[in-house]
């Protein structure tokens, strides 16, 4: 596999839908993340895990390559990626503070980025959410830094199970 960093660009709903796939799970620290007015631009970073470097194919069922001397644990990998909301009129944040977060290391995880008409959600954890007014979809997604190890791979539940 690859490791070269990834570059998305979105400019309607179906790459925003690859780019929420690349997106889900990342962990995006509250004081992370920022609206610039002036410049209609809303801006993060997040600490992306990488799905398209696991090999679902393989075993472990999990995926992940397998590193001597991890006691044959599978390890994944995650990455800073920063990405730019351009066409940004105004911002709209529910369930959490960023005044409090700046203090607090608030961490909030990607679940989905979805659009509505003229307004952009990105869905976190725990309820929170950032609702972006845009003037059209215009984001720009890129891996910055080297990749890194982790033991953990995000879980989703089966949603069809009973």
């Amino acid at each position: 596999m690859s490791r070269e960093p990834l570059k998305l660009r979105a400019i309607d709903s179906d790459d925003l839908d690859v780019l929420g796939a690349f997106l889900q799970d990342a962990l995006v620290p509250v004081c992370d993340m920022q609206f610039i007015p002036n410049e209609r631009r809303f801006v993060l970073v997040a600490n992306r895990f990488c799905w398209e470097r696991v090999d679902f194919s393989e075993k472990p069922a999990d995926g992940a390559q397998k590193i001597d001397g991890i006691d044959e644990k599978p390890v994944f990998e995650r990455v800073l990626c920063g990405i730019t909301f351009e066409n940004v009129e105004k911002t709209k944040i529910r369930g959490f503070s960023q005044a409090a977060a700046r203090d607090d290391d608030q961490i909030l995880e990607v679940l989905d980025i979805q659009v509505e008409g003229n307004a952009l959600t990105l869905i976190f954890s725990g309820d929170a959410a950032v609702c972006l007014e845009v003037a059209g979809i215009d984001i720009f997604a890129q891996d910055m830094g080297e990749f890194w190890p982790t033991l953990r791979q995000p879980h989703h539940p089966d949603e069809d199970a009973p």
